[in-house]
């Protein structure tokens, strides 16, 4: 048995026992990465924890620990009124103006964990005051990213553009850009209705007559010029949201000590180890070659048509567990060969291919479906993953396939 398809085979193993016993997911994911890629991948210690995910533990801390610090003084509750009172207390409403502000801040040049982090908590503080699904609101925030996330001056958009004009194929932006628009509309609307966006009616007490709330205090006016400074250098400045989410929060924890001792104890370090375990072992993966390895038995197949449902399949599930930007730089290259033979539309290949490698972002294991879960507020931690992860594979299973039907099929 090859070391690759061992490798594969150690990642089902190590969901089968998550799933099945009261293990952290992220525990195995650590202990897999070492035994693997040191006895069957022939990697060092080194190499095994140069895939530890420094950038997601930081933007998870970071978020967890900056909000924990909104929640304590009560400002995310005075963001959370301000929002019912913006949409005349129409529950039903919230979720799609979260969906519409996570897919402006990506179609105007955010990244996407960046407008996530920023649009999640208090999306999700919303669903939990108002008993909105938090499944719900959490996949309309990302699938909002999403759907932005491919205009022309979108940074996937630019990555996807760039790939395609290296590799010399035809390009059409705005084919792009309405291809990621529209399959994560029809998604949010799905979910919409499947997890009970019908059902929600309006606030119980409309704003006019809702409780008058104590003057703002020093604190709470600290925290919104705080939050807003990580809105400007992460959306203007591009700077890392994680790195300025954590400086952020250690200011205004010198500021106000008492608050900060609560913040750190909301820091979601469970979830933070699930996460880190499993993409370093997705990691040690990739140094061996796992990826590569499936991809090369895929152009092997005789139909090229065929070999683009498997391309989609697998730039969905390894994008579900890694880097949506380096699944795209690697899938789109990997279908230059299919698309050499002429039975296939190259701009509609490129979009599916684009969109099969982000919808899927869902996912408890990609940064953003990682934001998701570590802010969602009063639940079952482990209950909640469960869920998050059912319906990443749900989206894994069935974004391809329709994706392969209407745009490399149809066209």
């Amino acid at each position: 048995m090859s070391p690759e398809l061992i490798s594969i085979l150690v990642l089902a193993l190590v969901f089968a026992l998550a799933t099945t016993l009261s293990v952290n997911m992220g525990g195995l994911g650590f202990a897999a990465a070492f035994l693997v890629g040191t006895t069957v991948g022939g990697l060092t210690a080194e190499k095994v924890l140069g895939g530890f995910p420094g950038d997601i533990f930081v933007v998870l801390v970071g978020v967890t620990y900056l909000f924990g610090i909104a929640r304590a003084n009560g400002t995310v509750d005075r963001l959370v009124d301000l929002a019912v009172r913006v949409v005349g207390g129409r529950i039903a409403v919230i979720p799609w103006v979260m969906f519409g502000v996570t897919g402006l801040l990506t179609a105007i040049g955010a990244v996407s964990p960046a407008a996530v982090a920023i649009v999640a908590p208090i999306a999700l503080n919303l669903a939990n005051r108002y008993g909105i699904n938090q499944l719900l609101m959490g996949a309309l925030v990302v699938h909002g990213a999403q759907a932005g996330g491919f205009s022309p001056i979108s940074v996937y958009g630019a990555i996807v553009n760039g790939v395609v004009e290296r590799n010399h194929l035809p390009q059409n932006e705005i084919a792009l850009f309405l291809a990621s628009l529209v399959a994560n509309a029809v998604i949010a609307v799905i979910v919409f209705v499947v997890f009970g966006g019908l059902k929600l009616g309006r606030a119980d007490k409309p704003a006019e007559e809702a409780t008058p709330r104590e003057p703002i205090t020093f604190h709470q006016v600290l925290t919104l010029l705080g939050l807003t400074t990580l809105v400007v250098l992460t959306l203007v400045f591009d700077l890392n949201v994680g790195l300025v989410a954590i400086t952020i929060a250690v200011v205004l924890g010198v500021a106000s000590p008492k608050t900060n001792a609560q913040a750190v104890n909301q820091i979601t370090w469970p979830t933070v180890l699930l996460i880190c375990g499993v993409l370093t072992y997705v990691s040690v993966l990739q140094q061996m070659g796992a990826v590569t390895y499936v991809g090369n038995a895929v152009r092997d197949v005789g139909s090229p048509t065929l070999a683009v449902l498997l391309l989609l399949l697998i730039g969905a599930i390894v994008s579900a567990l890694a880097s949506s930007v380096g699944v795209l730089g690697a899938t789109i290259p990997l279908a230059v060969p299919l698309l050499s033979v002429g039975h296939i539309d190259p701009v509609s290949m490129v979009a599916a291919l684009a969109v099969a490698a982000t919808v899927v972002d869902v996912s408890p294991f990609s940064t953003n479906g990682a934001i998701v879960l570590a802010n969602a507020r009063d639940v079952d931690r482990d209950a909640f993953f469960k869920q998050l992860l059912r319906y990443g594979a749900i989206i894994v299973a069935a974004a391809p396939v329709a994706l392969w039907a209407v745009l490399a099929v149809v066209g």
